[in-house]
């Protein structure tokens, strides 16, 4: 697996990986054909240039195919915090180790080149699949946000947070290099 920053070379890969509305279920957006996407990548890309986001294209190591995305967000310099968020994985991928790689990825870039001391992940409340996913990779809950943001269709998201602090990333970098080489 590879993060590699997005670019709108990565359109037709991000289309044909993101074409499942099961990806969707719990994200803020519902791209829908290539417009829908095309939208979002300038979205995304927009943001990157504004200083506010760094989105990522996730590559399958294997076949060099996209299989999904990521992005640091809530960018937070003087805090040296930031958020890993807007991560999606094409169906046949999930419950693989790309998911498991990519945050290693980040979080190490996190801690150990931006030397960030928090990084936050949250989540829609209800759903559990993401947040055992932040819990299996040594995440600690802290709450619920009640009525933290809006879905696409304009109904509110009560957000489930999730944080790893530069004293937790010892003990999670070797949890997730035990995932890693099973």
């Amino acid at each position: 697996m590879r993060l590699e920053p997005l670019s709108r070379d990565h359109l037709d890969g991000i289309v044909a990986a993101g074409s499942f509305p099961d990806i969707w279920a719990w994200i803020s957006v519902r791209p829908a054909g290539r417009d829908g996407f095309e939208r979002m990548v300038a979205d995304a890309l927009a943001a990157r240039d504004a200083g506010s986001e760094l989105p990522f294209t996730t590559f399958d190591r294997a076949t060099g195919a996209i299989v999904g995305g990521t992005r640091y967000l809530n960018i937070a310099p003087e805090s040296r915090r930031l958020e890993i968020g807007w991560t999606w994985i094409t169906p046949r991928m999930q419950r693989t180790y790309v998911n498991t790689e990519a945050k290693y990825l980040q979080l190490r870039h996190c801690f150990e080149e931006l030397a960030c001391r928090r990084v936050e992940l949250k989540t829609d409340r209800r759903n559990e699949k993401s947040r055992n996913a932040m819990l299996r990779i040594g995440a600690q809950f802290e709450g619920i946000a009640r009525k933290q943001m809006r879905t696409f269709d304009g109904a509110n998201r009560d957000n489930a947070w999730f944080a790893i602090i530069d004293d937790d990333w010892p003990a999670v970098k070797q949890r997730l290099e035990a995932m890693l080489a099973r």
